[in-house]
């Protein structure tokens, strides 16, 4: 009997042992501080997309959007969002309730882009987007249908603009019209803390010599679009690129270790380093 009994509180030591040492791990994980490298990825400008099948639309954007630009209210609300400095110019105040919709289709998962703050969506595209339908006399209802289905909004109607820190490309241009740009996005990689990485050379070094290295990014980003290109073409080929729904999502595997590396908006970048770091 007092065998019995040593065994089974060896056992239990045993798990107990295994049990702490999972909590170890976890920890670990949650404690894994992020770096922003220092060399940009790549640098791209940010417009508005509108279906080929609207150009009085176009038009009209694209004549407020640049007079905003001019009179200094687009800078406003990109220094309030991105340098913390300013307030945000007046916005939708005195639409008249019954003012013809101008419908944005968003991803809202994007700071400072665009993200949900308690019951609202809000960033710079939103406050630009405002901006741009007070100076149409319209209001402005916000589409959050995830970033894959901003430029099928726009084609199928559902949407008059989609505005989610969307690049002008030729693959999208096949699909949508772009107005002017209103900001300049740069790409940028985050790796662990303790990582070697110190920008793309090191990691077609790494590849090249035989390494699984993992890049991830935001599926249909132009960050995700760059890097799953061919290496002539200065991506990292489509083995070592993995698509994740969202940016939180591509950070949270780098953390845990299932990535190398992750490539992003510079903005958004700092904000989820921020985060993760504490």
């Amino acid at each position: 009997m007092k065998k019995v009994t040593a065994l089974i509180l060896a056992l239990v030591m045993v798990f107990a042992l295994c049990a702490c040492g999972n909590s170890t791990d976890d920890a670990d994980d949650k404690g894994t501080k992020l770096k922003i490298l220092d060399s940009e990825y790549v640098t791209e400008d940010y417009a508005i997309a509108i279906s080929k099948d609207n150009e009085d639309l176009l038009a009209k954007v694209n004549e407020a959007l640049q007079a905003l630009i001019d009179d200094g209210s687009v800078k406003a609300v990109v220094d309030y969002y991105i340098s913390g400095i300013g307030e945000l110019p007046e916005i939708q105040k005195n639409v008249a309730s019954d003012a013809e919709e101008l419908i944005m289709a968003t991803s809202a998962d994007f700071p400072p882009y665009e993200y949900v703050d308690g019951d609202d969506t809000v960033g710079i595209d939103v406050a630009v987007a405002g901006l741009i339908a007070d100076k149409l006399g319209m209001k402005l209802v916000i589409d959050d249908c995830g970033f894959d289905a901003v430029i099928p909004a726009i084609q199928s109607g559902k949407a008059d603009i989609g505005m989610a820190g969307l690049t002008v490309n030729e693959e999208r241009l096949q699909s949508v019209n772009f107005s002017v740009s209103y900001a300049t996005g740069v790409q940028v990689m985050i790796v662990r803390e303790d990582s070697d990485i110190t920008g793309y050379d090191d990691i077609i070094a790494k590849i090249e010599n035989g390494e699984d290295i993992q890049i991830g990014a935001q599926n249909a980003t132009t960050g995700y679009i760059y890097a799953s290109d061919t290496v002539e073409n200065g991506g990292f080929g489509e083995d070592h690129v993995q698509a994740f729904p969202k940016g939180a999502d591509a950070i949270a595997a780098l953390t845990s270790g299932k990535l190398d590396c992750v490539i992003i908006d510079n903005e958004p970048a700092k904000a989820f380093v921020e985060a993760n770091n504490g």
